[in-house]
Order: structure tokens, then sequence, then C-alpha cells
């Protein structure tokens, strides 16, 4: 498998506006434990008419960040421990459903060979007539079939795990 020419190289962080910034700072800070690591005032930026703003970033670990232009107690609605990840499925107090994650372990290759073999099916199903999750699967374990003489031809002997 050939490493997978990405356009995108990595994200400082993304950004939201905040509809009430104090609740969105109680949440993040105060009930998820995300440090406030850095913020613009940005009052008389850009053309005349260009609102002045709060722009305000969180921490939310392995140096990645997000942030909000612009405790109370937040309910956590779920929290699972996936395969790979664990995540925190919340809404915030802009009423956006967020889920939150961290990895439980690195993913292996066959996990990833088994992300693109799953969203491949997922594109030829979502361009038929009437799509399901019942027939994205069917062609997923179509893709399967049809792809593991060549994996299993493209692995050294005994080395498939």
């Amino acid at each position: 498998m050939t490493e997978l020419d990405h356009r995108v190289q990595g994200v400082d962080h993304a950004a939201f506006p905040s509809f009430d910034p104090a609740a969105t700072v109680r949440f993040y800070r105060d009930v998820l434990g995300s440090p406030v690591v850095h913020s613009i005032c940005a009052a008389g930026w850009g053309p005349e008419d260009h609102p002045d703003f709060l722009h305000f970033f969180f921490d939310i670990g392995n140096d990645d960040r997000i942030a909000f232009f612009s405790s109370s107690q937040w309910p956590v609605e779920m929290q699972v421990q996936h395969e790979t990840i664990e995540s925190i499925d919340t809404h915030d107090p802009n009423g956006r459903m967020a889920e939150l994650t961290r990895a439980m372990r690195p993913v292996t290759p066959r996990e990833d060979l088994d992300a693109i073999v799953t969203i491949d099916a997922l594109l030829d199903v979502v361009a038929g007539a009437e799509p399901t999750f019942a027939k994205l699967l069917a062609r997923k374990a179509e893709l399967i079939v049809e792809r593991a003489a060549a994996w299993e031809a493209a692995q050294p002997h005994g080395s498939y795990a």
C-alpha cells in the first residue's frame, strides 16, 4: 500500500461562531478542561464595516486547538470507547453536536484499508438509487471479495495480521 497524497498537511485550529462567548468558555475550559491558550481582540480589523470581534482558542490536546469568534452544566450525552478512540459526544453552548476524541492506540494498516473500502462502498452506494446502510454493507463485502486476492499478493508471506 502506498502513502496517501493528502492535500491538507494539518490544521492549526478549526474556528466556529460563538453566540454566547461566556457559555462557550465555561463549557470548553471548565467542563472539558481545555485551557484557553490564545485570544485576539480584533477591533478595527478589516474594512470599515467589518465588525469588531473576539477570537479565542482552546488547547484540546496533542497540540490541537479549537477556536471561536465573538460550568454552566453542559451534559455529556455519551462517552464511548471505540476500537481506536474514546469519544465524548455532547452539544456545545451554540447548539452544535460536538464529538471530542482521543486516540486509544495507533490505527493499524488493516484499519486504514478498511476505511478506504468503506468510503469506496459509500461513494458507490450514494451514487445509486435509494442508498441504505444495508446496501453500503453489501457493497463493502463485494469490494472486499473483489480486492482480497490483490491484498494477499501484496503482503510478504505470512505477515498479513
